[in-house]
């Protein structure tokens, strides 16, 4: 598997394209679901860009993550995509573009809510992941 840099537009980019194909089929509805977060204009790429980023990712995983006919990523994987993206905020808008993928299809597959509980668990471990609320 490619190492981006931390916090890098390819990194955080991996991550989305990994919520999309995770439960291995691209549907139209993940990439509107994708266009209406604006998470590619945050992170300053395009969408020719994001798709080469998709590619190498999928070449990544058929040459790396292959068991038995079967594209299986190990949690060590998972968690070595997700402790590229370190900060905080970019951690809340991939999560939160993240879950729209994941429902936008209607069905939540194993392999999207194993990504999405890991991102959850290895981010909010983070002290600054979660915004505290000032007193009212």
């Amino acid at each position: 598997m490619r190492h981006y840099e931390a916090n890098s537009a390819s990194a955080a980019g991996r991550i989305v394209a990994l919520a999309m194909v995770v439960d291995g089929a691209l549907a139209p509805s993940e990439l509107r679901a994708l266009n209406r977060s604006h998470l590619l204009e945050h992170i300053e790429i395009d969408i020719d860009t994001f798709h080469g980023l998709l590619e190498d990712l999928c070449h990544d995983l058929l040459t790396s993550s292959v068991k038995q006919g079967h594209v299986e990523l190990a949690p060590a994987t998972i968690d070595s995509l997700l402790a590229e993206i370190t900060e905080p905020d970019l951690r809340r808008r991939l999560l939160r573009a993240m879950w729209a993928i994941a429902d936008a299809d209607g069905v939540l597959a194993d392999a999207e809510a194993t990504l999405l509980a890991r991102a959850c668990a290895m981010w909010s471990a983070e002290s600054r992941f979660i915004r505290e609320q000032s007193a009212a």
